[in-house]
């Protein structure tokens, strides 16, 4: 996968989120609905957002959004392929994503359990590299670089 502009600049926004901490309620989740489709436009309207547009490229869009006092970020994608190897590499700096189909929303947990009662999706989390401590567990287990080798 070719790292580009836009896939950087929001993967920083999913590490910047990452780091501001997130907590859950511990309450059950209510029916979830269809999952929403159609382009950044729609999704933001059904979401009750009016997006700030960050990055508009062939492949990817992204906008900012607000819940409340708390943002979350809204991407869409080109290509189902485009959008799950952004995810996939996305996840590495922890976080909450609500997947749809061509798009996801990061945020807080909290942020999204609400927007899954609007918009529908799956909830996936990232990797929590704060309980990994350098040295690892094992004495033949080598530190977490966050690093991966291809």
């Amino acid at each position: 996968m070719r790292v580009t502009r836009p896939m950087f600049a929001l993967s920083g926004a999913v590490a910047i989120l990452a780091l501001t901490g997130c907590g859950s309620d511990g309450k059950g989740e209510a029916a979830v609905p269809e999952t929403v489709t159609g382009s950044l436009e729609h999704i933001a309207a059904e979401a009750r957002c009016k997006p700030n547009m960050q990055t508009d490229a062939d492949t990817i869009r992204q906008a900012l959004c607000k819940k409340g006092k708390e943002k979350y970020v809204l991407a869409t994608f080109s290509t189902d392929r485009g959008q799950r190897e952004w995810i996939n590499t996305a996840k590495d700096y922890g976080g909450f994503y609500l997947v749809g189909r061509k798009w996801v929303a990061v945020g807080h947990e909290n942020v999204l359990r609400t927007l899954r009662g609007t918009l529908g999706g799956t909830v996936e989390v990232g990797l929590n590299h704060a309980s990994h401590s350098p040295g690892g567990g094992k004495s033949d287990e080598p530190a977490h670089s966050g690093h991966h080798d291809n």
